[in-house]
């Protein structure tokens, strides 16, 4: 059994995991195509190299149309009274990625889906993303997997806004990001044979991060929401800012088995680093790491 251990010493985000997936050896072909044959314009991923604190990790970030309007999980709700309710979530925050990264040296790839298009005005439910996804050239496993991981994203922001789940309206926006950062994470996972995940404990900052509408603490509500509700243990460091993002806690929520090590007899097929982003006081990577179990020995 192929099993893929999160050591998130760092957090998690969505980018970030795919990140690690890619630095795993996933097929960085295999994931663009999976992300072509969604039909999603207005973005362009970027896939390359960073040097961080003496680390060389694999970095991967999703360039969208409207970059500084702020993404990860925006989304605004249609109550149907004859008036707008916006909640426009922001959990890149003031963040911006911060691409810099110590970057001695970078290798990068990217591919466009800028056509032009307006998506100022789109707004997607989990309903109209799970048939895009459904409608997807990508592995009936893919599928699967990214849809589980929305479900936890749109109960979660339900939970945080008090409305039906089908009544959480992702704006483009934050749409764009959080559709190709989960739906690459999970033909990430599917390409590299993963059966199994676990995860060490998730680690959190502290403080305030400036939402679009306005400052909210660390962990951001629906951040703390997936974790309460998926009893996912949780550490609060001392770095100042967000390092879970409600898709990291999503990635979790929806894979994890566990939240023990690796047990023992382990033998590591591969290891990969991704740089961390969001705190001010970022740790060096989000660490997974995949191995199969030894083979039983046959009885004579």
């Amino acid at each position: 059994m192929k099993t893929l251990y999160l050591e998130c010493v760092s957090g998690i985000s969505g980018d970030m995991t795919v990140a690690s997936l890619l630095d795993l050896g996933a097929d960085p072909a295999v994931l663009q195509a999976g992300l072509d044959s969604l039909h999603v314009d207005g973005y362009h991923i970027h896939i390359g190299r960073v040097n961080k604190s003496g680390i060389d990790a694999c970095d991967f970030h999703v360039h969208l149309d409207s970059e500084g309007h702020g993404h990860d999980h925006s989304h605004d709700h249609d109550h149907g009274r004859g008036h707008s309710h916006d909640h426009d979530h922001d959990h890149s925050h003031d963040h911006e990625h911060e691409h810099s990264h110590d970057h001695e040296h970078e290798h990068s790839h990217e591919h466009s889906h800028d056509h032009g298009h307006d998506h100022d005005h789109i707004h997607r439910n989990i309903g109209d993303i799970t048939a895009l996804i459904q409608a997807s050239a990508i592995s009936p496993r893919a599928k699967s997997t990214a849809i589980a991981i929305f479900d936890v994203v749109a109960r979660a922001e339900a939970k945080v806004h008090g409305l039906p789940v089908e009544e959480v309206h992702f704006h483009e926006v934050g749409a764009v990001d959080s559709i190709v950062d989960i739906v690459g994470a999970a033909i990430c996972l599917d390409n590299l044979g993963i059966e199994r995940v676990i995860c060490s404990p998730l680690r959190e900052g502290t403080g305030t991060v400036r939402c679009q509408h306005g400052i909210m603490p660390v962990p951001a509500p629906a951040t703390l929401e997936i974790i309460r509700s998926h009893h996912i243990p949780l550490i609060i460091t001392d770095n100042n800012g967000e390092m879970v993002t409600p898709t990291g806690a999503a990635i979790v929520a929806a894979l994890a088995e566990g939240f023990d090590p690796p047990p023992p007899p382990a033998r590591f097929w591969a290891s990969a680093t991704a740089p961390a982003k969001r705190s001010s006081k970022p740790p060096t990577w989000c660490g997974p790491f995949c191995w199969r179990k030894p083979p039983v020995p046959p009885t004579v």
